[in-house]
């Protein structure tokens, strides 16, 4: 079976338009978020990649699929798999749902970048091991 890193988001008043639906904008910052929160839980945590290892992830890619909207107040279960593992980026493949109803769906290219010289960047091995370990 393929590894799942998954977690829960309530939508907030201000993820959403007058009319309680969530807005695609916020759905992008909602997913930026789960994605810090993989790095994290895979032992990467931003913070530190960002501040001490100089290198960082940013989305070079990105297609999203919507669904069925989202309102106000529904919690949105966000599954996150790692598709492909390529010498400086990664492709995640992202299911957003709300109970078992999928809501949309989101692939997404991530690349290793050096942050002082604007650069991509092969992974580090221990990282690129752990992506490869997700791997589905």
């Amino acid at each position: 079976m393929p590894k799942t890193f998954t977690t829960n988001r309530e939508l907030r008043f201000g993820d959403c338009d007058i009319s309680g639906t969530a807005y695609f904008p916020a759905y992008l910052d909602i997913l930026n978020g789960v994605n810090e929160e993989f790095w994290t839980h895979i032992g990467y945590p931003w913070h530190e990649i960002i501040w001490k290892d100089r290198w960082g992830t940013p989305t070079v890619h990105l297609t999203c699929d919507f669904s069925i909207p989202s309102l106000f107040g529904e919690t949105l279960t966000f599954e996150l798999q790692v598709v492909r593992v390529g010498r400086s980026s990664v492709t995640l493949k992202h299911q957003i749902l709300c109970g078992e109803e999928t809501r949309w769906n989101s692939t997404q290219v991530l690349a290793a970048s050096d942050l002082d010289k604007h650069t991509s960047v092969p992974w580090p091995d221990e990282v690129k091991a752990t992506l490869d370990e997700w791997c589905t």
